[in-house]
């Protein structure tokens, strides 16, 4: 049996057994299964693949199993989705060996459980052009096609609009780009570049945001030597592009309310040139360790840390005080495919806390100071609707100066919204 398909396997049943997401639960699998690059690539697009395609997945397997989907226990159901995915969406794979290794992940646990799978997978292969249709209500057609829950779909649909739609639900299936900013107090964008092809390391300038490169063919990112020197750290473009907007300069005092894991204090603390004061906090003691650990190795003086709740009362006047809340996280998907499966009840619990936050931060601002607002969420109630909310209260002293959202089928990025504020 592969050694790629077991590990995949099983990073599923974490997520759907224990809750777990399916990135860090495959990071888990793949540490400790000694996979070689390749099978490490196949258990990656197995996860992701299943994860990614989930509800087309059962979609075109429920006519197969008289019982219901319903009826299967988990592990059997993500053996038949492992096997679906590997026929029908994954083309290097013979479809015998899709089959035969599905029913080896079966006979683990005996009974008549092999040979079900492999009659349901047998008789899906012989179906293939006659697949069950895609629903004929229109948010529905794309809810299945791209397996996103409905009412996500109508979520994007009230928020974007009917034009762009599809574009984005097939974004978010697509893999996102890994992308380095340079650590200009060390290097340039040129020069990183050639040290990252000497270690077999693909890299090129990213379309639109200066100092910053998209990596390819990475490997083990901690073991390049460029990283372990500090010449770059892993961001995207988006929320690099936040801090920008809110313009940190050199000798400011900066506070980083939701830190971790450092992105945002970095590129602030490089924007200013590493001169002044950069202040990351965050709520859980491992983090604000790695926090630190991080601003170490890219040798950036300028930033201390701390543990604290973002919601509790500050102290000091700050020139830029940054907000990067909790949120729903519905801007990452393509990052964490398995996060379109949240209940959308619990997010109504998020509201409030991003309001304290949000009136917390505004507490810590110098007058002439700026407020950063960020979520990476596509949510307008997340992101728009708490800045109007925060400014029907604070309008008298504070003043939107910019906002903007960024969208994966558009801008390449992760989904992301960010409003810079300004005290008066």
């Amino acid at each position: 049996m592969s050694a790629s398909r077991e590990a995949a396997l099983r990073a599923l049943q974490v997520c759907h057994t224990q809750g777990g997401w399916a990135d860090v639960a495959l990071r888990r699998e793949l540490a400790g299964a000694g996979l070689d690059s390749r099978d490490a690539a196949l258990a990656s697009r197995l996860v992701y693949g299943v994860e990614q395609n989930r509800l087309y997945l059962d979609h075109v397997l429920a006519p197969f199993c008289a019982r219901g989907l319903g009826s299967l226990d988990s592990r059997t159901l993500d053996i038949l989705r492992l096997g679906a995915c590997q026929l029908l969406l994954l083309d290097r794979i013979p479809p015998m060996a899709a089959v035969n290794e599905s029913v080896e992940l079966a006979k683990r646990r005996g009974g008549r459980t092999a040979g079900f799978v492999n009659a349901v997978l047998r008789n899906l292969d012989r179906s293939r052009d006659r697949l069950p249709p895609l629903p004929q209500d229109p948010l529905e057609r794309l809810s299945v096609k791209y397996s996103h829950p409905l009412w996500l779909v109508k979520e994007f649909a009230f928020t974007l609009g009917a034009e762009e739609l599809e574009e984005l639900l097939r974004a978010d299936n697509a893999p996102a780009p890994v992308t380095a900013q340079v650590n200009t107090r060390r290097t340039t964008a040129e020069e990183l570049a050639r040290r990252l092809a000497a270690c077999g390391v693909w890299a090129e300038p990213h379309p639109w945001m200066d100092q910053c490169l998209v990596l390819e063919g990475i490997g083990d990112l901690e073991a390049l030597p460029p990283f372990r020197e500090g010449l770059f750290y892993i961001q995207d473009p988006a929320a690099r592009q936040a801090v920008l907007a809110a313009r940190p300069r050199p000798g400011e005092r900066v506070l980083d309310l939701c830190a971790a894991p450092g992105g945002k204090t970095f590129a602030a603390a490089l924007a200013m040139e590493d001169r002044g004061r950069v202040i990351g906090r965050d709520l859980y003691h491992r983090k604000v360790e790695a926090l630190a650990t991080s601003a170490a190795r890219l040798g950036l003086t300028c930033v201390e840390t701390a543990q604290a709740d973002a919601t509790e009362p500050l102290e000091g006047e700050f020139d830029l005080v940054i907000a990067d809340v909790p949120c729903s996280g519905l801007g990452v998907i393509r990052k964490k495919p398995d996060i379109r499966y949240k209940d959308p009840a619990g997010f109504a619990d998020l509201l409030p806390l991003q309001a304290a936050i949000l009136r917390n931060a505004a507490g810590a601002v110098a007058p002439g100071g700026r407020l950063l607002y960020a979520t990476c969420t596509l949510r307008r109630e997340e992101n728009q609707g708490q800045v109007e909310r925060f400014l029907a209260r604070r309008g008298g002293d504070f003043a939107l100066a910019e906002q903007e959202t960024l969208w994966p089928h558009r801008h390449g990025t992760d989904g992301f919204f960010y409003a810079v504020l300004e005290r008066k």
